[in-house]
């Protein structure tokens, strides 16, 4: 009677100890995060911003929580090639038109949870915190294994204009014409963890 109290009670601990939540560190100089900004037209601009600090939590088959923090001091443009024009639309974009990074130097994505994994995907809930302005976002994940590290790919479109980034938008300015800047941001990010 013993023994078979103490294998059930080996049995709940094990399954607990699998089931129980791990937390991982980003890898901010493994992760990618490319974005895109486009106008009405059809013309856009890319580039790529850089994570500052993240972690993120797992128990089962999903993700419970995790905090993500951007540093928006790191903008860069990938597809101006004149060095001038380039530092233009930099400064521009981290000016208070944009993102004002002088005041607002991070934003901040806070991982809610996810549905359970399946076929190596999930879709993901969180919050995300641009400038003073907090927002639910969802979006799909996709989930890969290199040696000791995880890879977590998603696309994260967000609307600038809930954020106060107004430069352009039809949102606020009208008779803009070809100038209109879309208000979608897309972010095709490459998260590593370990």
């Amino acid at each position: 009677m013993k023994k078979t109290f103490l294998i059930i009670l080996a049995s709940v601990f094990a399954a607990s100890l699998m089931s129980a939540q791990k937390k991982y560190t980003a890898d901010p100089s493994a992760t990618v995060i490319d974005w895109k900004g486009d106008k009405k037209i059809g013309s856009f601009h890319v580039g790529t911003i850089d994570l500052k600090s993240g972690w993120l939590n797992v128990e089962g088959n999903a993700l419970t929580g995790g905090e993500f923090v951007v540093d928006m001091n790191s903008i860069k443009n990938s597809d101006v090639k004149d060095d001038n024009m380039r530092a233009k639309l930099i400064g521009h974009l981290k000016s208070d038109d944009f993102f004002g990074v002088e005041k607002f130097p991070v934003s901040k994505l806070v991982i809610t949870g996810s549905s359970k994994f399946d076929g190596g995907k999930a879709l993901v809930k969180g919050n995300l915190t641009i400038k003073s302005a907090t927002h639910p976002v969802e979006f799909t994940v996709t989930e890969s294994k290199e040696s000791a590290a995880f890879i977590y790919s998603a696309e994260i479109v967000f609307d600038r204009s809930l954020y106060d980034v107004r430069f352009g938008s039809g949102k606020f300015f009208s008779n803009l014409g070809d100038n209109t800047i879309n208000d979608e941001i897309k972010l095709n990010v490459k998260l590593v963890v370990k």
